[in-house]
């Protein structure tokens, strides 16, 4: 999560999402950067709305706005599984070593997933709150282009972005059935990504 004050604008990290690299390009220029521990980095928008939201309009006396980057769905989830594929977690109960990605799929739409299928939902991380707080400016992980001018705009610098935390490349195959399952069940975080194409 990176705080830039002058601005009055927080960068949210959605796991996942490509965040990583933003937060190494835009750190310098950032009145805080949380980096650990990860509950902290990132933190959801409930977390921001009940801690940190109301120590900085405390101190400032101004609303802060609110960003985030999401990924399409499925892409999102390839992208979970391919890092819980490596070789440091090996044994672990949240490895994907022993299993496909439709399996691992077919897991996370489980309504009690096991520890390799539990990574939450972008829609619940980003879910407005019942004060009224919610997302301000919302950016496709897949149109970077649009983020980046925004950025350069809002904070006024020039960003040169190295890609971070990558995980290994893959295929990434889903059966018809486990496809219409994920998009059923998760309907909002689809419904997320295909609105924040006009976001923004």
């Amino acid at each position: 999560m990176l705080m830039f004050w002058k601005q009055k604008l927080v960068f949210l990290s959605v796991p996942k999402t490509g965040t990583t690299a933003y937060e190494a390009a835009l750190a310098p220029y950032a009145s805080m950067s949380v980096q650990n521990p990860p509950e902290l980095k990132h933190a959801p928008l409930y977390r921001y709305n009940r801690f940190f939201r109301p120590m900085f309009e405390k101190v400032g006396g101004e609303e802060i706005e609110t960003l985030a980057v999401v990924r399409e769905p499925v892409s999102w989830l390839g992208s979970w599984y391919r890092y819980r594929k490596r070789p440091f977690l090996s044994g672990r109960p949240n490895s994907t070593e022993n299993v496909t990605f439709d399996e691992f799929v077919q897991a996370y739409c489980r309504g009690d997933a096991p520890a390799f299928a539990r990574v939450g939902s972008q829609a619940k991380f980003l879910e407005p709150r019942p004060n009224g707080v919610q997302i301000s400016h919302l950016f496709q992980y897949e149109t970077p282009a649009r983020l980046i001018d925004f950025l350069e705009q809002r904070l006024e610098v020039k960003l040169d972005l190295d890609r971070a935390n990558v995980s290994p490349q893959m295929e990434l195959d889903l059966t018809s059935d486990t496809r219409r399952k994920l998009e059923r069940k998760f309907s909002a975080d689809f419904t997320l990504w295909e609105c924040s194409a006009t976001a923004g």
